[in-house]
């Protein structure tokens, strides 16, 4: 089924309600930002099908930290520029959106059992505003990131999602931004998809459609496997935290699930209440 088919589904089905979806993004290359591409497209009709959001939560690949979980308070958030050797155009860019100070307290309050605390000297990172430019390119929503704690298991990130999952009847949009495989060693370019790409990218749609979230966060079963797709599990753990997010009310939909560069999937997934 073609990416177009499934957002024209999502769109019919994503009537106004008060209980937000939750909503995965991967989001690939930082040049997604500036070129026209199907992620890029897919990304802009996304927003334009989703409600309008009190505020944005983002939980993105590229803000870790280690024995705690911190939210950002910035009032303003700085867009930050965490890449190198791209073109000066992606360096120029901004997305001036307002935070949500108050609500990120809240959140930090909310997130105590996990070591929480507050941060502002943060922002941005190209996890959030590369996607966020095309979801609300008007970057008129109030937005506050929320970190990844490294030092914890993969379990720790569906926990987190259980505990942000309160903020979907209060008009939050959560968004979790990674990849579902990232092997950037493997990566090729022009390459077909590697086999072991292919095989965690379905594993973990199997997964997730079962709603067996469990074995998604068991390391150990998951094996070689996952060392294959993720040398490193960060790009993993926001996957995890939109999960986690979800529960029997929702439906599933899928988009954009090419694996790009050989070794990274553009999958992405909505959890939305039906129609």
């Amino acid at each position: 089924m073609s990416a177009i088919t499934d957002l024209h589904r999502l769109r019919d089905r994503l009537k106004p309600s008060a209980r937000m979806p939750v909503v995965f993004l991967g989001h690939g290359s930082p040049m997604n930002a500036v070129e026209d591409t199907p992620y890029s497209r897919a990304w802009t009709a996304l927003g334009q099908s989703l409600p309008q959001p009190a505020a944005i939560l983002v939980v993105s690949a590229h803000w870790m930290t280690r024995g705690t979980t911190l939210v950002d308070v910035s009032a303003l958030p700085k867009t930050i520029h965490d890449f190198y050797g791209f073109p000066d155009t992606l360096y120029a860019m901004d997305y001036p959106a307002p935070g949500a100070p108050d609500l990120a307290r809240e959140v930090s309050t909310l997130l105590a059992s996990h070591h929480s605390d507050t941060d502002d000297t943060w922002g941005l990172d190209h996890g959030a505003w590369t996607v966020l430019r095309f979801l609300y390119p008007q970057a008129n929503v109030p937005v506050f990131q929320v970190s990844i704690d490294m030092g914890r298991g993969l379990e720790h990130q569906l926990e987190v999602g259980r505990t942000l999952s309160q903020l979907r009847d209060r008009g939050v949009l959560i968004l979790g931004s990674g990849n579902v495989v990232h092997n950037l060693r493997a990566m090729r370019f022009g390459g077909q998809p590697l086999d072991f790409a292919l095989e965690f990218d379905q594993l973990f749609a199997s997964r997730l459609q079962d709603r067996n979230l469990a074995s998604l966060a068991d390391r150990d079963a998951l094996g070689s496997l996952l060392r294959m797709a993720h040398p490193t599990v960060d790009h993993y753990m926001p996957a995890l935290t939109i999960a986690g997010t979800s529960d029997d009310r929702d439906q599933l939909t899928f988009m954009t699930d090419a694996i790009d560069l050989g070794s990274v999937s553009m999958r992405s997934f909505v959890f939305h209440q039906g129609a």
